[in-house]
C-alpha cells in the first residue's frame, strides 16, 4: 500500500472523494507548505542577518530558491501527469511565470514598506515585523499562489486535448 493510499483509507469518505477529485490541488498546496517553509527561513536568515536593511532583496532571494524547489516538486509529483513538453521549454514557461510570481509575492511587501512607511523609524520595529510578515508571508503568498495555480495547469502543465473532453471514456469518432 502506497504512502497516498495508507493517508487516504483514513480520510472519512464523503471527504476522500473530495480529496481524489482535488489531488492535484492538493499536491500543489502540500507543494506550497513545503515552500512556504524555506520561503519563510531563508527571508528572515537574510533580513535578520546580512540584508537587513534590504528586505525586498531577501524577499526576492527566498522566493527564488523556493521556485527551483517547487519546481522539481510540481513537475516530478504535482503535476506528473500533465504535460508533456519538452522540459527546456516547461522549465522556461514555469520560471517566466514564476518571474511574475516573483513580482506578486514581492509587492505587499514593497507596498508597506515604502508606500505605507510601516518600517522603523516611522513605527515600532514591532509593527514593522507583523507588517513584514503579513505583507511577505501571507499577502504576497496568496496573490502569488492563486496566480502560478492558475497559470501553471494553463500553459505550463496543461491537459491533452483528449483528458479535457468531458467524456473522456468514450472512442473518438472517425
Amino acid at each position: 500500500m502506497s504512502v497516498v493510499d495508507s493517508v487516504l483509507a483514513r480520510v472519512p469518505q464523503r471527504y476522500r472523494q473530495l480529496a481524489i477529485r482535488h489531488r492535484e490541488l492538493l499536491k500543489f498546496g502540500i507543494v506550497g507548505g513545503i515552500t512556504f517553509l524555506i520561503d519563510t527561513g531563508i527571508f528572515y536568515a537574510l533580513k535578520l542577518t546580512v540584508l537587513s536593511p534590504k528586505p525586498v532583496t531577501s524577499k526576492v532571494i527566498a522566493v527564488l530558491v523556493a521556485t527551483m524547489v517547487s519546481y522539481w516538486l510540481n513537475r516530478e509529483w504535482s503535476f506528473r501527469t500533465r504535460g508533456g513538453r519538452q522540459r527546456h521549454s516547461e522549465a522556461t514557461l514555469y520560471f517566466a511565470i514564476s518571474a511574475v510570481g516573483v513580482g506578486l509575492y514581492s509587492a505587499p511587501l514593497w507596498v508597506s514598506r515604502y508606500l505605507l512607511h510601516l518600517q522603523t523609524p516611522y513605527t515600532s520595529r514591532f509593527v514593522e515585523e507583523i507588517a513584514d510578515f503579513t505583507a511577505a508571508q501571507i499577502v504576497g503568498l496568496l496573490l502569488g499562489m492563486a496566480f502560478r495555480w492558475w497559470a501553471f495547469r494553463k500553459w505550463v502543465f496543461p491537459t491533452d486535448q483528449a483528458e479535457q473532453a468531458p467524456d473522456r471514456d468514450r472512442e473518438p469518432v472517425s
